[in-house]
């Protein structure tokens, strides 16, 4: 194993994995290390989760459950992944006094818009007089931020960092929940908890949405499941929102994203996203365009809009949160399959989005769009940009 890659152990994993067969543990013990963490969460837990397989769900939690006891002298593996095959059955909440809420962030910003936003509308009905939070970073808390119903429970979370790092955000709120005896958690298949598989609170005090399982072979979107799961639950709707500080211009923009959030896979190359641009523009439009984090993306925005005049577009520099504001006031967004898509189809804002690079036909059902707004989404499977481009644009003029 000391000639081995990260990138070539954590493929080699995964296919023991989606061959359904027993891993060697020196591959795990390898992919523990600090300097493979990334492959390990990239290639091999997202790997598992993106195909949206009940089956591979058994198979992330037998894998990372040894994981973590080999990390964590307190944890043990068979007692981690008994209690997963518990918690993971839905059960309706059973009535009680409940003093406050943690409603657990998934990490990702899209995720926390089409998933966790419906959780926490559905809490806001269900529990009327308790307090009701958000437990994760400031960036996702910033889009509920306006909402005086939401709190927020600081975690932070290194989705860069190795599984020691990742494992202080369990620490950290498992600590949070102790002080707090009538309360109640609600995790949405967080990173925080590795997927429910790490304990932050009393089993009967949890509630457990396993998203990679729940719909089963059927192709509803990951926010259709999630209506139909806080219902089930808690007996009460919930409808996907965000709640930013209103924008203070208000002339009428489209907004674009060109974000793929580190997966090169859902983009489309060149020249598409630098003649997309153009096109917009051509047909009068003002373009406000997310920058990101900075980086890949940063340099890539700047290559498209470069001989644009600028009294045509604006670049975006700066946090999600406001972003996300702009979208909610625009009249058209256009963008990949990333958090802006989501926050758009929330806001009932009409959206085109670009699709590629989905590893089975069901991750593209689950992530896919869904909203009360117009929803155009070009499907990209293994099509030249140009083609891409006139399918992107005619999906434009389609909503006027």
């Amino acid at each position: 194993m000391a000639n081995t890659s990260c990138e070539d152990a954590a493929r080699e994993l995964l296919g023991y994995c989606l061959r359904g067969e027993r891993w060697p543990r020196a591959l795990l013990f390898r992919l523990l290390e600090q300097e493979c963490s990334g492959e390990l969460f990239g290639l091999v837990a997202e790997g598992l989760a993106d195909r949206f397989e009940p089956a591979l769900c058994d198979t992330y939690a037998e894998l990372f459950s040894e994981a973590l006891a080999a990390l964590e002298p307190e944890l043990n593996a068979d007692q981690l992944l008994a209690r997963y095959r518990r918690i993971r059955r839905p059960r309706k909440f059973s009535g009680g006094a409940v003093d406050s809420v943690f409603v657990l962030s998934r990490v990702t910003l899209g995720a926390d818009v089409a998933i966790t936003s419906v959780i926490l509308d559905a809490a806001k009905r269900r529990f009327p007089e308790a307090q009701i939070f958000l437990a994760g970073s400031r960036k996702a808390w910033g889009l509920f931020e306006a909402d005086p119903r939401i709190g927020h429970l600081p975690i932070d979370y290194p989705r860069g960092g190795p599984m020691r790092e990742r494992l202080a955000a369990w620490h950290e709120l498992r600590r949070a929940l102790s002080s707090r005896p009538r309360s109640i958690a609600i995790d949405p298949d967080s990173r925080l908890t590795q997927l429910g598989l790490t304990p932050v609170c009393a089993e009967d005090n949890y509630y457990f949405f396993e998203s990679r399982a729940y719909g089963g072979d059927g192709d509803e979107s990951l926010g259709t499941l999630t209506r139909r799961w806080v219902l089930e639950t808690f007996g009460e709707e919930g409808r996907a929102y965000i709640a930013t500080k209103p924008r203070a211009d208000g002339r009428p923009i489209v907004t674009v994203s060109l974000g793929v959030g580190e997966n090169p896979a859902k983009r489309i190359g060149d020249p598409f996203e630098a003649e997309l641009l153009r096109a917009v523009v051509a047909r009068g439009a003002f373009v406000v365009i997310d920058k990101g984090t900075g980086g890949e993306e940063a340099a890539r925005v700047d290559a498209a809009v470069k001989g644009i005049p600028p009294q045509s577009i604006q670049v975006w520099e700066g946090a999600f949160a406001p972003f996300a504001a702009q979208i909610a006031a625009s009249r058209l967004y256009i963008g990949y399959d990333s958090a802006g898509q989501h926050v758009a189809a929330a806001c009932g804002v009409p959206l085109v989005s670009v699709f590629a690079g989905f590893p089975t036909p069901r991750m593209f059902a689950r992530w896919r769009p869904t909203g009360p707004g117009r929803i155009e989404v070009v499907r990209v499977e293994n099509s030249e940009p140009g083609e891409v481009l006139e399918r992107t644009l005619r999906a434009i003029d389609n909503l006027g």
